[in-house]
């Protein structure tokens, strides 16, 4: 693919609200993760919560958009001067020549919970909860839109933990095919009770902060957060170049992944072919990394199959958490700082690395230059996405 570029990017999560706020975290190895306090959760495990102070109402005349999840988009957009440099690129491309590709798993599903509180003595649901805008997954794509007054094409990915890597190749055969010239590309994904007891329920949370790829690992650590990107076609100061995208579906089991990592080895080969780039040029892999048993083993395999032991590799969710649909993005973002910083992100929370998975992974920051970097994204069902950065 011709080399895109994200000229502008924030992030909010529970590990940094704002890119320097994240790169303090990372740099300290301080995770976000804390005991579940969330809602009504009675659950044994930890989790990445946005405090509520930062999730402040909706503006009145996107009120309709009203939930958590908007909330915290809201959030993301408010960081790093992203609003403004959507703005000028308005000013330069057209509101209808930007393009909104958004990636989801829960969406605002907290705001229908909270509606069947409040059913009434029939079952009906509260006149004041709107679907359209805020559990449907377009929502936060609509809210996105209206937020930065853009016209442009509009879509939302919803494939587990793959969703918003997805959406930045989304994004990138919109803009090749000439039906947008930029796009506002990201995830956000906020904790409910859906999730927090659906992973209960199958029992891959950890009592403790997760630890990825540790010998001792035991599931894990869900969170929350935003991410957001600015694609354009052209550099500008400071941008980090989109070199490749690569999906694959395993479509071996519905939450499994096939258990030699061969849809894992296919989205990272088809980053590297997308990039023009083989292997060896790649500087650092930032892993799905969960923190389950299976899940690290398997990317081990993957990865140990492409990179064998050169390449340095790590999963940043024991800073954030398994921010789930919102991964894919917030942890291209931690590619882009660790490109700009300078540096190579360690793994919060990890102390022992498994033997078995014979790669080489980083548990201490590393002071590095990297030049080519790739993020893993891999979700239920084995939908999966690498994308490849370059400074």
């Amino acid at each position: 693919m011709d080399p895109q570029y994200i000229t502008r990017y924030s992030v909010a999560c529970s590990a940094g609200i704002g890119t320097q706020d994240m790169v303090r975290a990372l740099r300290a190895q301080s995770s976000g993760l804390a005991p579940c306090d969330f809602e009504t959760a009675v659950l044994d495990a930890w989790i990445g919560r946005i405090p509520e102070k930062f999730l402040a109402a909706l503006p009145a005349a996107l009120e309709r958009f009203d939930c958590r999840n908007n909330r915290l988009a809201l959030l993301g957009l408010a960081q790093d001067g992203f609003a403004d440099a959507v703005a000028d690129a308005r000013e330069r491309h057209g509101p209808d020549r930007i393009g909104v590709f958004m990636g989801t798993s829960t969406s605002g599903i907290l705001q229908t919970e909270l509606a069947y509180r409040r059913r009434g003595a029939e079952g009906s649901l509260p006149s004041d909860f709107h679907y359209p805008t805020t559990h449907n997954s377009f929502s936060l794509a609509w809210f996105v839109q209206s937020c930065l007054g853009l016209d442009g094409p509009a879509a939302v990915i919803s494939t587990a933990c793959s969703s918003s890597a997805k959406a930045f190749g989304n994004a990138a055969r919109m803009m090749a095919a000439g039906l947008c010239d930029a796009a506002v590309v990201g995830g956000v994904d906020s904790l409910c009770l859906t999730t927090l007891y659906g992973f209960g329920s199958l029992g891959l949370l950890s009592r403790e902060p997760c630890r990825p790829f540790d010998a001792q690992r035991s599931g894990i650590s869900i969170g929350e957060g935003a991410g957001f990107a600015l694609l354009e076609k052209k550099p500008r100061p400071g941008a980090v170049r989109l070199l490749g995208v690569g999906e694959s579906s395993d479509a071996y089991h519905m939450s499994s992944p096939h258990p030699e990592g061969l849809g894992a080895q296919l989205a990272m080969r088809g980053a590297l072919s997308s990039a023009g780039l083989a292997a060896g040029d790649i500087d650092y892999v930032n892993l799905h990394g969960t923190g389950t048993q299976s899940n690290d083993d398997i990317e081990g395999l993957a990865v140990h199959a492409l990179f064998g032991d050169r390449v340095p590799c790590s999963s940043t969710k024991g800073w954030t958490g398994h921010t789930l649909g919102a991964c894919g993005a917030i942890e291209a973002i931690v590619c882009a700082l660790a490109l700009r910083e300078g540096f190579l992100p360690g793994s919060a929370n990890t102390r022992t690395v498994d033997p078995a998975l014979r790669i080489n992974y980083l548990v201490q920051n590393q002071e590095a230059d990297p030049g080519v970097v790739m993020s893993n994204a891999f979700g239920f069902g084995g939908t999966n996405c690498s994308l490849v950065l370059g400074r």
